[in-house]
């Protein structure tokens, strides 16, 4: 007999063997295991005639069996005559017991939530009857009543020679967390494509009427009436181009310029500005690291981060309370790094900014980064601050996290990836200013633009500082007036998107084909970053960003001329 269950057991172990690796992933195959094993078990208990002094075997392989249902990361239940006569320290960390003997002789039925009783017994019941149960979702109460969403796995068991019921339980809370941190990463993915795009049509119209009001301006023939009227349009227009680098920003589709940064001293310069900005009913403590934590950012990107953030603490304290920003190191290992779906491994710098304020309600939680969302009055506020602080954030392949309490405040944590041994470099001067009087020229230039006001406004202007100017609405068209008027076309102004499925990169590269040193000048209401990813800048191509006023334009134009070595492919 002993030679008999050894073989069992040895046939128990090959089984173990072989399901090893599945057991981590497959509900399925644990409980087919389960079953098989027991099923083993039982054929060595009964069938062998097993004596006192050969039983050593069989308890090795109910050992096994326990340390192997122990260490399941699936909780796994055993409901016979409708009580639990066995749980692993799974199932007792789902269902919040201790220990497994605080669930054991419970009913079963006890722990689904009342709405779920009636589907749970049925459930039993097909599975007593052997007819197949694929896993469900369900919620289970905690024995302190606390809900829990877990998905249900039950199959047929024998127990002590009776009819049963094997149940595996897979938690789903981290689960549903982590999908609904995705489904809204995804949604503020749309909404950036979505703003990008409204972005770069509304810098078309912002061309005209800054285009158009600069150039009344300039005129001076002007009463002071209508030129105060001018000035208004222009500087309406200006505020609505910042509203619109605001939307590039979100979308991540704005310029950077990256630099070698000091986040300690971007904060302590920025400081006596935001107590002012504060207001004295407002304490601001600042707290930086030790150690220089250095991040390759855009420094007035990273400002912006830390005076939209500023200003939304200082909106939830009406009253006063205090502001605290920090500086640290964090080393984020794996299991730190899945907090957040866009966190990942590594050496970051962080920047938090905590407040004594009212705090988010939940409910606003799931949309505090959606541009144009804002809890604040009609009025107070255009609800791009924190779009804009995450677009920022993706921009400088980081994230941002966020923690609120009503009434105890909010904690906002923004994670840069660290610089390690690169000392601070000064960032690239500023554009210079150009001279009142703009540059003038006689050569001809072909401006290809599908926008009809645009190109007529941007017609006018050229022709008015001495251009000969040729106009074309499509890539095809502006190739028909090259091959009429290609020995009197100097330059070429063009759009980079445009209709026919022939973008503005296109054209050039067909002129370019025939006349090699042919300047051309690309423009777009996307920035130089965006279009230069998705739309075929290219190295060595000038780029004329929408909306631009005359100067930028007379003086590009210009020195694109004066150094068409520098611009030719």
């Amino acid at each position: 007999m002993a030679d008999e269950l050894r073989a069992h057991a040895e046939r128990l172990r090959a089984l173990l063997e072989q399901e090893r690796e599945a057991l981590s992933g497959s509900r399925e195959t644990i409980a087919r295991l389960l079953h098989s094993i027991m099923g083993h078990l039982h054929d060595a208990d009964t069938d062998c005639g097993i004596r006192p002094p050969e039983v050593t075997a069989k308890e090795q392989a109910e050992e096994a069996l326990r340390l192997l249902v122990d260490r399941l990361p699936d909780g796994v239940l055993v409901n016979c005559e409708d009580r639990i006569v066995f749980a692993n320290p799974a199932a007792c960390k789902i269902l919040g017991a201790r220990r497994p003997e605080e669930l054991l002789g419970k009913g079963a039925l006890e722990l689904v939530s009342p709405e779920g009783r009636v589907r749970a017994q049925r459930r039993v019941q097909r599975v007593l009857a052997s007819v197949e149960v694929a896993p469900e979702e369900d919620t289970l109460l905690q024995l302190d009543g606390t809900p829990v969403e877990v998905e249900v796995t039950a199959i047929p068991f024998l127990h002590e020679g009776k009819a049963a019921v094997q149940v595996i339980l897979r938690d789903h809370a981290e689960r549903k967390r982590l999908e609904a941190q995705l489904r809204h990463a995804q949604k503020l993915e749309a909404i950036g494509q979505l703003a990008g795009g409204v972005a770069h049509d509304f810098n078309n119209l912002l061309t005209i009427i800054q285009l158009h009001a600069a150039s009344q301006l300039s005129a001076g023939n002007l009463s002071a009436k209508v030129a105060e009227s001018a000035h208004q349009i222009a500087v309406a227009a200006e505020r609505a181009a910042a509203l619109t680098r605001q939307l590039l920003t979100f979308s991540r589709k704005q310029v950077t310029q990256m630099a070698e940064l000091d986040l300690n001293e971007v904060v302590a310069d920025l400081t006596k500005m935001l107590q002012r900005l504060l207001g004295e009913d407002v304490r601001l403590d600042v707290s930086l690291s030790p150690a220089q934590p250095f991040i390759r950012a855009d420094a007035g990107m990273i400002e912006q981060v830390v005076f939209n953030l500023a200003i939304n603490a200082r909106d939830a304290m009406p009253r006063g309370g205090r502001l605290r920003i920090q500086t640290e190191m964090v080393d984020l290992n794996e299991s730190g790094a899945q907090v957040n779906p866009e966190a990942r491994p590594g050496a970051f710098v962080c920047l938090s900014v905590n407040d004594t304020g009212q705090g988010i309600a939940p409910e606003h939680m799931p949309r505090l980064f959606e541009p144009f969302f804002s809890t604040k009055k009609v009025g107070e506020g255009t609800g791009l601050g924190l779009a804009t602080v995450y677009g920022i954030m993706k921009q400088h392949h980081g994230w941002i996290t966020v923690e609120s309490q009503i009434q105890k405040g909010t904690t906002f944590r923004a994670f840069f990836p660290r610089s390690f041994g690169v000392e601070a470099a000064p960032l690239e001067p500023g554009e210079p200013m150009h001279a009142p009087v703009l540059p003038r020229g006689s050569e001809g230039i072909l401006v290809v633009e599908d926008e009809a006001p645009v190109r007529q406004v941007v017609r006018t202007i050229l022709e008015s500082l001495g251009y000969r100017v040729f106009e074309a609405d499509s890539g095809p068209a502006a190739l028909a007036v090259w091959r009429e008027r290609k020995s009197e076309v100097g330059l070429v102004l063009t759009d980079i998107v445009m209709p026919e499925s022939m973008t503005g990169r296109a054209l050039a590269e067909r002129l370019w084909a025939e006349a090699p040193t042919l300047p051309v000048i690309l423009t777009s209401g996307y920035s130089p970053q965006m279009a230069g990813q998705e739309r075929g800048v290219g190295e060595g191509v000038a780029f004329l960003q929408k909306p631009y006023l005359p100067d930028r334009l007379a003086t590009l134009v210009r020195e694109v001329l004066d150094a068409r070595e520098t611009v030719c492919p």
